[in-house]
């Protein structure tokens, strides 16, 4: 048996799992770091008068940064490591949310939520989960990605209830130093077990045969890779249906959810507690969504997907207006398909782009979907300041994402049979 490489098929626990685990821990306290403005906005308007447009506007720039610095963040993993970066990206976030307890003016806001919390979670964003399960994973990767998306909602499930409690029983600003605790202790996780490469540590990635050539991650270069991918039509299906995916949820429900159920009377820990329970039905929806996209078409899933997404969209002003009896069964409709569009959109995009370029690629496509929802959380919130309702943002979503839906059955569908020119890469 030779020495320099472990056997995939020894007794002992595959290092690939230790570092998923690790990447959950990552990616779910970033969400309780960017589910936090949710709750904060409801205080931050009443102790500073801040109007919900200007406290909406901090927080797109925030989502918007979230997306743009992942294919940068994919490059420089590949450049300077995965612990490296991931460790200095969560030092950023516990030093910024730390911060932001002494806030006075709108600018701070600006700063802090916006340009600093936006740019640490860039770094630990959903570009960070394609980057492992393809670097680590040659099988069970798609129920691998589905677990680490769906700690996105996991985050919303261990934070958002206690962090709406604390800020109505203790002030906002425990809430937030509760969060800053977290990124540092998590920050320490990764300092002790991330490692960058099955390779670093004598592996190949979990599933890949003895015999299979390893070859080397290329350093990838996000500028020219966007000049190769703006030219395929699959690129623009791919971001464009992520676009309408990340308005529907992070940049919509996500930002807005707690504040609309504020205007009908819904105490805010109960809004909080529903957004948990998509968090729980999310986790089940996406690594089943994981499972399925191993053995299904993913043009199929992702019209399922934004089909039933859109249409419960559209109803949810009715919900609203019916008061919160009917939110729980919404909540679990939603969180079904919460982050169930990312498995099949990785898929898909290696396919399209080859495996070796995923993280860079994928990290543009994940950019459309943080623009999305920086567009959402901006204009959701001036709908609501324009119009004094969230009613005209939840019918445009909602068609919407009808309408991404159908696109994997027309345009979509020749799109992404036809094989694209391979990025260049540094």
């Amino acid at each position: 048996m030779s020495s320099s490489a472990t056997p995939v098929s020894s007794s002992r626990l595959h290092y690939a799992w230790v570092v998923a685990a690790v990447t959950f821990l990552v990616l779910l306290i970033t969400a309780g770091v960017r589910a936090t403005p949710g709750v904060l906005m409801v205080p931050l308007e009443g102790e500073f008068g801040w109007s919900r447009t200007t406290i909406s506007g901090a927080i797109a720039l925030n989502i918007a940064l979230f997306g743009l610095i992942g294919p940068f963040a994919a490059s420089v993993m590949s450049r300077w490591g995965l612990r490296r970066v991931v460790a200095l990206a969560l030092a950023l976030l516990a030093a910024a949310v730390t911060l932001s307890t002494f806030m006075q003016r709108e600018w701070h806001l600006v700063l802090v939520w916006g340009l600093l919390v936006g740019a640490g979670t860039g770094v630990t964003s959903m570009v960070l989960a394609a980057v492992v399960a393809t670097r680590w994973f040659d099988e069970r990767r798609g129920v691998v990605l589905g677990a680490l998306s769906a700690a996105n909602a996991t985050g919303q499930l261990v934070f958002l209830p206690l962090l709406a409690s604390l800020a109505e029983s203790r002030g906002w600003r425990s809430a937030t130093l509760v969060v800053a605790a977290a990124a540092a202790v998590v920050l320490v996780v990764v300092l002790f077990l991330m490692r960058d490469r099955p390779e670093d540590i004598g592996l190949r990635p979990y599933g890949q045969r003895e015999d299979a050539a390893t070859p080397a991650a290329p350093a990838m270069a996000p500028l020219e890779a966007l000049r190769t991918v703006v030219r395929v039509p699959a690129f623009w299906v791919l971001a464009g249906t992520f676009f309408i995916c990340g308005a529907s949820t992070n940049g919509l429900i996500g930002t807005h959810l707690i504040a609309a159920c504020h205007d009908y009377g819904i105490p805010q820990v109960r809004s909080a507690q529903l957004l948990a329970m998509m968090g729980i039905f999310d986790i089940l929806g996406t690594t089943a969504s994981g499972w399925l996209t191993d053995r299904y078409s993913s043009r199929h899933l992702l019209f399922a997907y934004y089909t039933l997404r859109g249409l419960s969209l559209l109803v949810l002003p009715a919900t609203l207006d019916a008061g919160a009896s009917g939110l729980g069964w919404f909540a679990v409709f939603y969180g079904l398909d919460w982050i169930a569009t990312v498995p099949p959109t990785v898929r898909l995009t290696s396919e399209a782009f080859g495996r070796e370029n995923t993280g860079v690629v994928y990290g543009w496509i994940g950019a459309s979907h943080q623009l999305g929802a920086s567009t959402a959380a901006f204009g959701a919130g001036a709908i609501r300041s324009a119009f004094g309702e969230y009613h005209l943002a939840f019918w445009i979503a909602g068609g919407l994402c009808v309408l991404a839906g159908l696109s994997f059955l027309t345009v979509g569908r020749q799109a992404l049979q036809t094989a694209a020119p391979r990025p260049v890469t540094a």
